[in-house]
């Protein structure tokens, strides 16, 4: 199967990544044999994938390193860059290629630190493959002191080594950044593009893949989510009854609470299974005792601080990632709600609950409608600025009740 299988739904997209492919193989191959590279390529050192949440940016940049890594014998006679077979695809895709360094970040940002880190590494020739290729899935997270440190790298690339850079829009990277960069922009997948692919590779009943992917509007990675795992629908279907709960103030903060305490406990229970694992991993690695709770060697108090450090923001990443995907359902309700009211004969994202669309659509407006949208934006922006969680949806729930 090709890399670009997992491409759904951006046969542009696909086109310039296999071109560009093509051409790096044909640059590689020239240099190699010492003669002229070819003329008018297609392939650049600094790519930047941007798109809405679910388009597969990341995937996208995967697929495109395991093409440049490709070893398949077919490509001496003509075959495509990118067989998904060979050990150089394989190897990418499953992340454990020696010339792949793909990064992604559970915390709230990247820092200088590990931004010096990857510069470093870009700066190698490739130890296996024809490329060194750096995935950098999280560049909207890069600090502005980090942004900066990476400008160098850019601007100046080691001459094999290539830069993938994700985020959600242009705005989201320093222009200084993007102006040096090749831009692809990927949509949001057409629904019956996601789940015709939750059937054939996830084996989802189709049924059950469609209701996902209409429910999620084409974020392929929560619609896999939402059909596999019983408990992502649960949480799904009690953050949907909120707009039925806050007919008073009473209703309206126990409904923020609650809201919060769920995502809190996603976020405890991520650390839970991670948290643990990494600090004994790390005491063992320091040489303290035996046994959980075993004496510290002198001078490592501080590797253990920066641990717990590092693990209470990822723990505060987890829980706004979790409020923020109860409020991205919260606006597809809202959605349903201003479609049904102006009879524009959208398809229903939530047409599992459409009795309760029909009620909050005929208790009020559109006007009403729009502001309280307004409402769940100004929420996820207010906790973009660091506003206690709690404030923040309890102002959010008495904006919905108010409408």
């Amino acid at each position: 199967m090709p890399v670009w299988d997992d491409l759904v739904g951006q046969e542009r997209v696909q086109t310039q990544l296999a071109a560009a492919a093509r051409d790096a193989d044909a640059l590689v191959t020239a240099v190699t044999n010492g003669t002229a590279p070819p003329a008018g390529s297609k392939m650049t050192h600094a790519w930047l994938f941007t798109g809405p949440p679910g388009s597969g940016r990341s995937t996208a940049a995967r697929a495109f390193a395991a093409a440049l890594q490709c070893t398949s014998p077919d490509r001496a006679l003509g075959g495509e860059p990118g067989c998904g077979f060979c050990d150089g695809c394989h190897t990418t895709l499953v992340g454990t290629h020696a010339d792949v360094e793909i990064v992604r970040t559970d915390l709230l940002s990247i820092g200088v630190k590990e931004t010096r880190a990857l510069v470093r590494r870009a700066q190698l020739s490739p130890a296996v493959g024809r490329w060194q290729v750096i995935v950098l899935e999280d560049a909207d997270r890069l600090t502005e002191g980090a942004g900066n440190v990476l400008l160098k790298a850019v601007e100046e690339p080691a001459p094999r080594t290539v830069w993938l850079l994700c985020a959600p829009s242009l705005e989201d990277v320093l222009p200084t950044i993007r102006s040096r960069c090749r831009h692809l922009t990927l949509r949001t997948p057409p629904v019956a593009a996601v789940a015709d692919v939750l059937v054939r590779r996830d084996g989802i009943e189709p049924s059950v893949a469609a209701a996902a992917a209409r429910a999620t509007q084409g974020h392929i990675g929560r619609a896999r989510r939402l059909a596999t795992d019983e408990a992502a629908r649960s949480r799904r279907a009690a953050v949907l009854k909120l707009p039925l709960r806050v007919d008073d103030v009473g209703g309206c903060l126990k409904a923020a609470q609650e809201l919060v305490d769920t995502a809190a406990e996603d976020a405890k229970q991520v650390a839970e299974e991670v948290d643990t694992k990494e600090t004994e991993e790390l005491r063992a690695a320091l040489g303290a005792a035996a046994g959980t709770g075993g004496r510290m060697p002198r001078g490592t108090a501080g590797v253990m601080k920066e641990l717990e450090d590092r693990q209470k923001r990822r723990r505060t990443r987890t829980q706004r990632d979790s409020l923020d995907l109860a409020l991205t359902d919260l606006t597809g309700f809202y959605r349903d709600v201003l479609a049904l009211q102006l009879g524009s004969g959208l398809a229903i994202a939530n047409e599992e609950i459409r009795p309760d669309l029909d009620r909050i659509a005929r208790a009020s407006g559109p006007e009403r409608t729009l502001r309280r949208i307004e409402a769940i934006i100004a929420c996820r922006d207010a906790l973009d600025r660091n506003v206690a969680p709690l404030l923040a949806v309890e102002a959010m729930t008495m904006s919905l009740r108010a409408g």
